[in-house]
């Protein structure tokens, strides 16, 4: 699997000129990627911080050298926040903050708190999604909470659209998050959506709120020729996003007749959100560990190439991809760390 440099520069620019031009911080989400060579690119590009998922990659981004970090997830382990709370206390210019959506959570986070708060964000959940108070009513009780205890400080609001079906669906959700941090006696608030499916729902319904708005966008970085490729909002508005990915293999076997085995497996590219899309006349049947088949009119030993489908789990089946400029030629390395 291969990086092609131009698309991923694109692609970062890109992003970094849409939420500059829409008046919002950009914490793009590392956890798609976890590399430093790409945090790097991101941050220069004005990224205000990165995002991750967990603890654990919030270890690994300070490895990077990240000064600013959301981790977009309730956080309840007590090694990851003792850890946080003694990264607070020896770095003074080092920011971070999580989510929190309930009462038990804020009780967890404020034993484990040090000298210096968590800064936290009331997460506002929808019906059916995933993390998230269900109610207005459920989210200030959390903040009132936050407020009663020691060691934690709410800063914003925080939500997740992405598993929204329609923009109709997101701008109501959007609406309750602005309403949510009308609540908020917070100065300055900050409002953390995702971002990779409705930027421009979240561009055009947020552009008046009082709060900053943090969007977390992160499969952008290499998007695809599958699953993005298709949901992109650039399929709705003027721009364009460029598949960075391209993974290459070899013809092993033709056992019948229009039939191929391509040396290419689920350990070398993803499978969960789309089989990979040839970039030839041959169509993927199915993949297994280390085994494509395919239909079509293949050679034993010809050399094939795909894109791929859902780049957060591309990524983390290899340690190091070459970046290659439009000959081919490798002019670097993305190294991961998961």
């Amino acid at each position: 699997m291969v990086v092609h440099q131009a698309a991923l520069e694109h692609n970062i620019a890109t992003m970094a000129t849409f939420t500059r031009d829409h008046g919002m911080l950009f914490a793009p989400h590392a956890k798609t990627h976890m590399s430093p060579e790409i945090a790097a690119m991101q941050l220069e590009a004005g990224a205000w911080g990165l995002t991750v998922a967990t603890p654990s990659q919030a270890m690994a981004l300070r490895g990077f050298g990240v000064g600013r970090i959301v981790i977009a997830n309730q956080v309840v382990d007590p090694a990851g926040l003792r850890w946080l709370a003694a990264e607070l206390s020896r770095d003074p210019g080092f920011e971070v903050m999580f989510f929190v959506d309930s009462v038990a959570s804020v009780d967890v986070l404020s034993s484990f708190a040090g000298e210096r708060p968590f800064q936290v964000l009331a997460e506002l959940g929808h019906e059916g999604g995933r993390g998230g108070s269900r109610t207005l009513k459920d989210l200030l009780e959390v903040v009132d909470r936050a407020s009663a205890v020691p060691g934690v400080e709410v800063v914003g609001v925080a939500g997740y659209e992405g598993s929204l079906k329609s923009a109709e669906e997101v701008r109501k959700y959007l609406h309750s998050l602005q309403d949510a941090v009308e609540y908020l006696r917070v100065r300055n608030p900050l409002l953390s959506v995702g971002g990779s499916q409705w930027f421009d729902v979240i561009g055009r319904e947020l552009v008046a709120t009082q709060a900053r708005v943090m969007l977390r966008a992160g499969a952008y970085v290499s998007h695809d020729d599958g699953y993005y490729r298709e949901r992109t909002p650039f399929n709705r508005i003027p721009g364009s996003l460029v598949p960075a990915f391209e993974i290459f293999a070899h013809v092993l076997s033709t056992p019948e007749p229009g039939l191929a085995i391509i040396g290419m497996g689920k350990r070398d590219a993803p499978y969960d959100e789309g089989l990979p899309i040839p970039r030839g006349d041959f169509e993927v049947v199915r993949m297994q560990d280390q085994h494509t088949v395919v239909r079509g009119s293949l050679r034993v030993g010809e050399l094939v190439s795909f894109g791929i489908s859902h780049p957060c789990t591309a990524f983390d089946k290899w340690r190091t991809l070459p970046l290659v400029a439009a000959d081919y030629r490798v002019v670097g390395t993305i190294n991961t760390h998961f």
